[in-house]
């Protein structure tokens, strides 16, 4: 079943990649700055997905920095750890694609339009996370600070992702009911988001396995030495 699971992964993003080119329908309320390029419309099936998965991976490493400080144990730190890592994979790859997205809708890459601000501050939230961590030589205090630190990610992500960007008066991305979405649009949107959050928890759990042989590796040199 292990061996399954993947396939079944690729199988399904691959299935997402084609519908977003050949089977859902493109949107005129997403032509850009010439009139003529309504393919753009195709970069949500993209962006989207990768944005609302970045946004589950800080979930979940708040998640394990919670359960860390119940039971202080190192899988714990190392679930926590390994979910900002790939988060941040996601967020950026969602900036990218909304960088190019903006570019073709407003004629540049960065307009400091309040969603590309506030996803730009959860990476340079989720970025002093990491550099926290590699500050710490000790084990035990860098996984009790970087937790604590963490866990705020139950407060922070929700903020930065749907509550600030809510709060500005005025924003160049369309609303829902402007971008004519239909239902196909939709599906595959969905699709996306299913396929996207899978392949997260895939490369999550790889990432826990790197970060456990690297810490054997750590605790054999030490003892070598």
């Amino acid at each position: 079943m292990k061996k399954t699971l993947p396939w079944l992964l690729w199988t399904w993003l691959s299935a997402v990649i084609l519908a977003a080119f050949f089977y859902a329908p493109i949107s005129a309320g997403f032509a850009g700055l010439a009139g003529d390029s309504p393919q753009s419309s195709r970069i949500v099936f993209f962006h989207v997905p990768m944005a609302v998965t970045s946004f589950i991976a800080f979930l979940v490493a708040a998640w394990w920095s919670v359960v860390y400080l119940r039971r202080r144990t190192p899988e714990a730190d190392r679930a926590s750890a390994a979910a900002v890592e790939v988060g941040i994979v996601f967020c950026v790859l969602a900036t990218v694609t909304g960088a190019v997205w903006a570019q073709v809708q407003w004629g540049d890459f960065w307009n400091w339009d309040p969603r590309q601000t506030s996803i730009a501050l959860a990476i340079v939230f989720y970025a002093a996370y990491l550099t926290l961590r590699s500050a710490i030589e000790d084990p035990e205090t860098k996984a009790r600070i970087s937790a604590a630190y963490c866990a705020l990610g139950f407060f922070v992500a929700p903020f930065l992702f749907f509550i600030l960007p809510r709060m500005a008066s005025f924003s160049l991305h369309p609303k829902p009911a402007s971008a004519e979405f239909e239902w196909r649009i939709l599906i595959v949107v969905l699709g996306g988001i299913i396929g996207y959050s899978g392949l997260f928890f895939w490369m999550h759990r790889l990432r826990c396995r790197s970060l456990a042989i690297e810490e054997r590796l750590m605790e054999s040199f030490d003892d070598d030495r």
